[in-house]
């Protein structure tokens, strides 16, 4: 008789509270009267983003995130849902990034991103009912509300160039990570607001700032938990994002990818509302206190 696999057997406490906190969200969601959908993970084309690639599936793609199919659910009429589903994004490994990962996203219309931020804060406080998060000897407090800080300003605190010069040298991306990211969220958890419209991807800018879009992040203990929008349902401003987008892409020699013309052709009929991605993977190191992603994963592309 061969012996178990050890590595494997140690996991089976973290796996049972990885199923607990994902009925627990499930159980969040639909006491709210949200709907909880299935979307296809096999589709035709992603939108186009310079630094996610997709995982090609002969000549369609792997999903990497359910954003499109969701918005056009949200188009015909469906209110408020929620999905909690595997995506995949090509290269990506490290301490907290797997290639192949579970994304919690919700959809809310009638509302923009401000309404986001306070169910992110009732969702955690309701998965934390004490309001202390305790993670790697540190307590972070949960006590609502969560301080925010501007992309600006936390690029003006923390980094060795100004969010325009970073902007206009191309490596927005590598100083927020290496730069900022570790600093935010380390005693409370907090929002990064106010990406400039460069940055805006599928969110809609400010009212009387157009150089703004109002999209946030999540962070909490300088990980980046959650990316959220106030939808952009101008399908002309898209596809000229989507197109630029694609031209960054192709410019890195990338794979082309094509336009998603299904999700611009009914995005007029989408009603004001808003849009959050949450890795429901590393929420969960976060929950139970884990130094890694493949802590809380039942296997890990290694162990395969």
């Amino acid at each position: 008789m061969s012996e178990p696999n050890w590595a494997l057997a140690r996991k089976r406490d973290a796996l049972a509270e990885r199923a607990r906190i994902i009925q627990d969200i499930r159980t969040f969601f639909i006491k709210r009267g949200y709907l909880e959908v299935e979307t296809p993970h096999r589709i035709p084309t992603n939108a186009p983003e310079p630094h996610i690639d997709a995982v090609a599936s002969g000549r369609w793609t792997l999903h990497t995130s359910p954003e499109l199919a969701m918005k056009r659910l949200l188009a015909a009429g469906c209110e408020q849902l929620f999905q909690i589903c595997r995506v995949w994004r090509d290269g990506e490994r490290g301490q907290y990034h797997l290639p192949e990962f579970t994304l919690l996203e919700w959809y809310l219309s009638g509302v923009d991103y401000h309404a986001l931020m306070t169910e992110c804060m009732e969702l955690l406080v309701t998965l934390v009912p004490t309001g202390k998060l305790l993670r790697q000897g540190r307590t972070i407090d949960l006590a609502r509300p969560w301080p925010q800080l501007t992309v600006s300003d936390a690029f003006a605190r923390y980094a060795s160039k100004s969010i325009d010069e970073a902007l206009a040298g191309d490596c927005f991306e590598e100083l927020l990570t290496a730069e900022v990211e570790p600093h935010l969220g380390k005693d409370r958890p907090l929002f990064l607001t106010e990406y400039p419209t460069s940055l805006a991807a599928l969110a809609r800018t400010k009212p009387g700032q157009p150089q703004l879009a109002e999209r946030f992040e999540l962070y909490i203990d300088g990980l980046e938990l959650a990316n959220a929008f106030s939808e952009l349902t101008d399908p002309h401003e898209q596809r000229r994002r989507f197109e630029a987008d694609e031209a960054t892409r192709r410019g890195a020699g990338k794979t082309p990818y094509p336009l998603p013309e299904k999700f611009l052709a009914e995005l007029s009929a989408m009603p004001v509302s808003a849009g959050i991605a949450l890795g429901l993977d590393r929420l969960i190191m976060l929950l139970t206190d884990a130094a890694r992603i493949d802590d809380v994963v039942a296997f890990t592309p290694e162990e395969l």
